[in-house]
C-alpha cells in the first residue's frame, strides 16, 4: 500500500472543513480498509470483517416447538468448528439433559432462546472442550438464570484399596494441574473418549494408563450406582459452570509389600500427551486428609457409607 503523507495546515488560511475534505481525498485514493465515517470523536471505525454475518444455526426443540432455539458462532469461530460443535456428543447431550425429566425445560417452566458459542477445542478429531453462553429465560419472572457452561462431558474416576500385611492403602495420581497452578493428588480418572458410554472399560483402561495396574473389569464396583436414581447415578463437581459428571467405582484387593513399593513414585502417564504423572500411595485412613481433589473426598464418603449400609458385604476383597 503506497503511503500518502499530507501537510495540513494550522493557519487560518484553510478551514477545518477544508483540511477535513483534503484527508478525506487522500483516504479515499489509498488502499487502506479504514473509512472516516464522521468528525465525532466517539465515531467507530469498522472493517469488512465486521460486517460480515456471524455463523447461525436454528434448532427446534421438544420440549418448546413454537420457539426454535438460535445458536450463534461468536468472533474467531470458524465455519467447520462451528459446524463439528453443534453436531458433536457434548452438545447433543448438553440439551437432552435439559428435556430429560429433571431437566429445566421439562416443566414448561423456562425456555432456551439462545447459544452463544465462544469456544471450541479439539482432542485430535473429536470434540474435547466446548465453552459457551446459554440465554435460559425463567418464563415467571421474565429473568434469566445464569447460563455460561464449560462442556467436557462424562468422565470415570477409581479409588484403588490395595491390603497388604494389614494395612489397606490407596493409589493416587501426581497431576500438574494448571487451572489451579499446582500439582494434585487425585484419583486414577479419565474422560469418555468416545459415545458409547464404557464407563468400566475407561477406568480401567484409564488405571493401567496412569498407574500401571491391570484390573478386572468383573472385580470393579460402581460406588455412584448406589445414589437414588433421580440422580442420574453420577456426581457433579462443579454444576456451577461445567457438566462433568463422574462415575465413581471402587476396586479392592491384596497384594505383597513389594507392589506397594514398587507403585510409590512411578513415573507413568501418556507422556508424549503432556501427561507427567507419579504414582503416589497413601495408608486409606489418611486419605481424607492428603488431598482437596472433590472425586476422592466424594468416593471415600460413597465407600463409607456403602460400607455402613452393608452393601459392599458381598464384594471380593
Amino acid at each position: 500500500m503506497a503511503l500518502h503523507i499530507v501537510q495540513v495546515s494550522s493557519s487560518s488560511s484553510m478551514s477545518i472543513h477544508q483540511q477535513f475534505r483534503t484527508l478525506s481525498k487522500i483516504l479515499s485514493l489509498s488502499s487502506h480498509p479504514y473509512r472516516l465515517r464522521s468528525l465525532s470523536s466517539n465515531c467507530k471505525m469498522s472493517t469488512e470483517t465486521e460486517s460480515s454475518s456471524p455463523l447461525t444455526h436454528s434448532i427446534t426443540l421438544p420440549t418448546q416447538l413454537a420457539e426454535p432455539v438460535q445458536i450463534v458462532a461468536a468472533p474467531g469461530i470458524s465455519d467447520s468448528q462451528f459446524r463439528t460443535a453443534i453436531n458433536s456428543s457434548l452438545f447433543k447431550q448438553w440439551l437432552k439433559n435439559l428435556q430429560t425429566e429433571t431437566g429445566i425445560l421439562a416443566n414448561n417452566a423456562m425456555s432456551l432462546k439462545r447459544v452463544l458459542l465462544q469456544g471450541v477445542d479439539m482432542f485430535g478429531e473429536r470434540v474435547g472442550f466446548l465453552k459457551f453462553k446459554a440465554d435460559i429465560v425463567d418464563k415467571g419472572t421474565g429473568k434469566k438464570v445464569p447460563g455460561i457452561v464449560f462442556a467436557r462431558g462424562p468422565a470415570v474416576a477409581i479409588l484403588i484399596l490395595l491390603e497388604s500385611e494389614g494395612e489397606t492403602y490407596t493409589v493416587l495420581t501426581e497431576q500438574v494441574r494448571v487451572p489451579v497452578g499446582r500439582h494434585i493428588l487425585e484419583l486414577p480418572a479419565g474422560m469418555l473418549d468416545d459415545d458409547k458410554g464404557d464407563f468400566v472399560g475407561t477406568a480401567a483402561r484409564e488405571v493401567e494408563e496412569e498407574t500401571g495396574i491391570q484390573l478386572n473389569l468383573e472385580d470393579m464396583i460402581d460406588l455412584t450406582a448406589f445414589l437414588e436414581p433421580s440422580t442420574g447415578c453420577r456426581v457433579f463437581p462443579s454444576p456451577g459452570g461445567c457438566d462433568e459428571e463422574i462415575s465413581l467405582f471402587l476396586y479392592r484387593g491384596h497384594v505383597d509389600k513389594e507392589i506397594i513399593m514398587q507403585l510409590q513414585g512411578k513415573e507413568t502417564g501418556l507422556r508424549d500427551h503432556g501427561e507427567l504423572i507419579k504414582v503416589r500411595v497413601v495408608l486409606y485412613k489418611n486419605l481424607w486428609r492428603m488431598t482437596a481433589d472433590s472425586k476422592v473426598l466424594t468416593a471415600i464418603a460413597l465407600y463409607e457409607m456403602a460400607m455402613r449400609e452393608g452393601l459392599l458385604l458381598q464384594s471380593k476383597t
